[in-house]
């Protein structure tokens, strides 16, 4: 399983395109599998004749383990990607860790233009198995985020620990229930809990996370069962397992404020439509996301500040000068937040196509990890749901989110009579930290303003 950088450990295998006897090619896909953010195809980094698939589909397999075996050059022996000679599986374990062998000298496997990384990382032995001593100190201090094992200190992988960090929970007070005595991140998120509350009264309003799930996103993933079937568990894995951590850890970490503002969206309506009709627009996909994601631009520009992010580490903000915007996308595996890079740059019709190829590549499920990678700014289409508004999480490492509400007929005093308009709401969700009240208002009215007098998109750009 190659590495795919961008902190990811784990992937699953969703579907093997070969089986064994069939013949590969260097740089032919043989499976798809699923990361914590995206659903991904694997090349082969070698020619001949599969001999092994060494796991099923369905099956979550840690980085750096093999998972097919490949005759290669007419021989008899199987070749395999490079594993660290820690991870090996003893010899009674073949199939599920099987030994593996070194690849051929200068070429590594490759995902997608990640290659692999050269670091000898090692993984935890199978319970049971045979390590030798210094390999066992080696894995101990792999468990514990350094070289070398440190006595009394709580086991747990760096991924954990960063979680434990972001939540502020101390490891030494976690009851681990993994193997061997290793801190798990549901024993992290069970620490984090508050104690239940005895009869607590049901919340008047829960807030909408960011972004909102399709509902087809949780049946897709919901198995076959029974008619008379009480309940149904859906492993957490993959893009949710990834997203319930990252609004757990921004809700956690950046204080967040929500604003709306509620306004006459008729006129930049009555400008979709005419934009469908010139010639200048042919042939791209015109609706109003594409003109709230301008008015997000153009309002941006003019509150500069917005665009920023909070460097804990080395206590520093940001300011970008640049906007990678994120758009909120569902699919049947969850939802993701892909981003147009450099959208600050874009004419209308880049951004129309941008958006249109962002929303198609998401749908199919091909959305690399690189594009949901440095994202600044997010918004989230609550509207298509029929849904008025909401409250959403910011992104972790962003600054803030916008929630569009659905655009109804209201009535409405337009020129000193009542009349009925296309009216819509915004929600502005911010990190506090970042943006203090009057910016957040400011840019949250200039986003408004522009959309009840879309002329401004040219006077204020």
């Amino acid at each position: 399983m190659p590495d795919v950088g961008e902190g990811l450990t784990e992937a699953e295998i969703l579907k093997w395109y070969v089986q064994p006897g069939d013949t590969v090619t260097d740089g032919q896909v043989v499976c798809e599998v699923e990361t914590a953010k995206a659903a991904v195809e694997l090349p082969i980094p070698f020619d001949g004749t599969v001999h092994e698939l060494l796991f099923p589909e369905g099956t979550t397999v840690d980085v750096g383990q093999v998972i097919i075996s490949v005759n290669v050059g007419g021989g008899t022996e199987p070749a395999m990607p490079a594993q660290p000679a820690a991870a090996a599986a003893p010899a009674q374990e073949p199939v599920a860790e099987p030994a593996a062998e070194q690849a051929p000298e200068g070429r590594q496997p490759v995902l997608v233009g990640y290659g692999v990384a050269a670091s000898s990382t090692k993984r935890r032995a199978r319970k049971g198995a045979a390590v030798p001593a210094q390999a066992a100190a080696a894995i101990q201090g792999e468990l514990n985020g350094h070289g070398s094992a440190t006595a009394g200190r709580p086991l747990a992988k760096p991924p954990v620990r960063k979680l434990a960090k972001d939540l502020g929970v101390d490891l030494a007070t976690v009851v681990p229930t993994g193997p061997d005595g290793i801190i798990t991140r549901e024993d992290v998120h069970k620490a984090a809990a508050p104690a239940p509350a005895v009869e607590a009264p049901a919340p008047v309003a829960a807030p909408v996370p960011a972004p909102v799930a399709a509902p087809a996103a949780a049946t897709a993933q919901a198995p076959a069962v029974p008619s008379d079937a009480r309940e149904t568990r859906i492993p957490i894995k993959g893009v949710r397992k990834a997203t319930a951590a990252a609004m757990v850890g921004s809700a956690f970490t950046a204080p967040h404020v929500t604003e709306f503002i509620t306004f006459d969206i008729t006129r930049t309506m009555k400008l979709v439509e005419e934009l469908k009709s010139d010639k200048d627009m042919a042939g791209l996909r015109i609706n109003p996301l594409l003109l709230i994601a301008k008015a997000v631009l153009v309002a941006m520009k003019r509150n500069p500040d917005v665009n920023a992010a909070w460097d804990e580490a080395a206590q520093e903000i940001v300011l970008k000068h640049y906007v990678n915007l994120g758009i909120a996308a569902a699919t049947p595996r969850g939802l993701i937040v892909p981003n147009i890079k450099d959208a600050n740059a874009q004419t209308l019709p880049e951004l129309s196509k941008s958006l249109s190829e962002l929303v198609s590549t998401a749908r199919e499920g091909k959305t690399t990890p690189a594009a949901m990678q440095g994202g600044t700014f997010t918004i989230t289409n609550v509207g298509v749901f029929g849904v008025d508004t909401g409250t959403p999480i910011i992104n972790p490492g962003e600054s803030a989110i916008l929630a569009v509400g659905a655009i109804r007929f209201q009535p409405w005093v337009h020129k000193g009579k009542v009349k009925p308009r296309q009216v819509t709401t915004l929600a502005l969700s911010f990190d506090h930290r970042l943006i203090d009240g009057e910016l957040g208002s400011k840019f949250l009215a200039d986003i408004a303003a522009i959309l009840e007098q879309p002329k401004r998109l040219i006077t204020w750009a």
